[in-house]
């Protein structure tokens, strides 16, 4: 004997079509019948400032509202069709019949679901009672008020709902004709072909707004990654010089702690382990160095043979820029001295990447260098003044001033990087150095 175990369902045994109608209708629901009466206020737009401007200071605070301005003149039209078409043989309903398709319009701002059905079933009740017979049961006010609830409410919902509230209105009309038609003709047809090119166009509209912003989201997005790239780009370039000038000198302490105990004749026991102790140090620092900072060379880096440059190279890069095209004016002041070779360094770059800003956003301008040598660090200032002549300035994304400000901060100083009151623009910034470092 076999027991055999039943494994279907009620739900799973129906047939896929039941399942199809089943998603159809949940779709019906979730679209006009889900959250229908909830209260959904139309939220200012955004403004073009572009646009703004050719508007008076007084209309642009208020521009955000202009849509709501659209439905409230709308309105007013279906309030004026309502007034003229109305039958004076229902005097005492003139308030109501007149009131309730400008009404149902500006509902369309705060409940936008409930208008659409309020729109349709009030068409046949304003119908008879303004005894309009010739497009029964849309006369002139509902006809219009129709369309355009059902363009706001199209607006302000999914482009599905479009489809749901055209196929609504398709089988309201059906209904109306075949059992509360009465022999009446209608105006259905026309209304149905002009819902369609309402609710087309504006579906249309829908979906270009929602591509532009996906675009413009996504070149948002781009612009941060490209940038953040760039910042990483630029740390690993410190990262790099970094460990190429401390590597330098941890070798140097290592190779003297080992070679000084044999530049004096018998030196004592405690003399040589206090070297040995430095060398053991050094390369024990050195080696940590290399781990940590070693991750960030590519397979294909090659360390520079040249060595860095410093600021006693800046004649040379002044030189060169000037055979660019840039007039460059470098003052020096305070009493110069040989800093930490990071510190050097790094002022190098900023001057360099400085000078090169001029060059691409600034052709034609002047610019001055000025390095101040003062007590506590090390102050640079690069400025220029506007651009002049025919050249056009290159386009940027800042990312050099970035890279600049990452240098500065590395080292704990501070940077500003502003555009002047003539125009131009300057880099400030201030790097500060210990006695200790500065005697190293």
């Amino acid at each position: 004997m076999v027991d055999v175990t039943q494994t279907q369902t009620p739900e799973t045994s129906r047939a896929p079509e039941f399942h199809l109608v089943q998603v159809v209708l949940g779709g019906l629901r979730q679209e006009l019948f889900h959250h229908a009466l909830a209260y959904r206020p139309l939220q200012p737009v955004g403004v073009n400032p572009k646009a703004a401007r050719f508007l008076p200071k007084g209309i642009r605070p208020h521009l955000g509202l202009f849509p709501h301005t659209v439905v409230a003149f709308l309105a007013l039209i279906v309030f004026a069709l309502a007034y003229e078409e109305f039958d004076t043989r229902f005097a005492p309903l003139a308030l109501a019949v007149i009131c309730t398709p400008p009404a149902i319009v500006l509902l369309t701002l705060v409940r936008p679901v409930l208008a659409f059905w309020a729109s349709l079933l009030s068409a046949p009740v304003i119908g008879y009672l303004t005894g309009y017979d010739a497009g029964w049961p849309w006369s002139h006010i509902t006809f219009f008020s129709h369309l355009v609830v059902l363009g706001v409410v199209a607006a302000r919902s999914r482009p599905r709902a479009s489809a749901w509230m055209w196929l609504v209105t398709a089988a309201f009309c059906l209904f109306t004709e075949m059992f509360l038609g009465g022999g009446h003709t209608s105006d259905s047809v026309p209304l149905l072909f002009v819902a369609a090119l309402v609710l087309l166009a504006v579906t249309v509209l829908q979906v270009r707004r929602q591509a532009d912003r996906e675009v413009t989201a996504q070149l948002t997005v781009t612009e941060q990654e490209r940038s953040k790239r760039t910042l990483l780009e630029e740390r690993t370039t410190i990262a790099r010089e970094l460990h190429d000038v401390v590597a330098h000198h941890m070798s140097v302490v290592a190779i003297q702690a080992e070679a000084a105990p044999y530049r004096v004749e018998n030196p004592p026991p405690e003399l040589e382990q206090a070297f040995l102790t430095i060398r053991e140090n050094a390369v024990a620092a050195l080696t940590e160095l290399r781990r940590i900072l070693g991750v960030v060379r590519a397979e294909d880096y090659e360390a520079p043979d040249a060595p860095q440059p410093t600021l006693g190279d800046l004649d040379s890069l002044v030189r060169n820029v000037q055979e660019a095209g840039l007039v460059v004016e470098k003052t020096v002041t305070g009493a110069v001295r040989e800093l930490p070779q990071g510190v050097e360094l790094s002022a190098y770059r900023i001057v360099q990447e400085a000078l090169s800003n001029v060059l691409r956003h600034a052709p034609g301008a002047a610019a001055k260098v000025e390095v101040s040598y003062v007590l506590g660090g090390l102050g640079l200032r690069i400025a220029n003044g506007p651009a002049r002549g025919l050249v056009k300035p290159s386009p940027g994304a800042g990312h050099g001033i970035t890279g600049m400000r990452e240098r500065v901060t590395m080292l704990g100083g501070e940077m500003t990087a502003e555009a002047t009151e003539d125009g131009g623009y300057e880099v400030a910034a201030f790097v500060p150095v210990s006695r200790e470092e500065a005697d190293q």
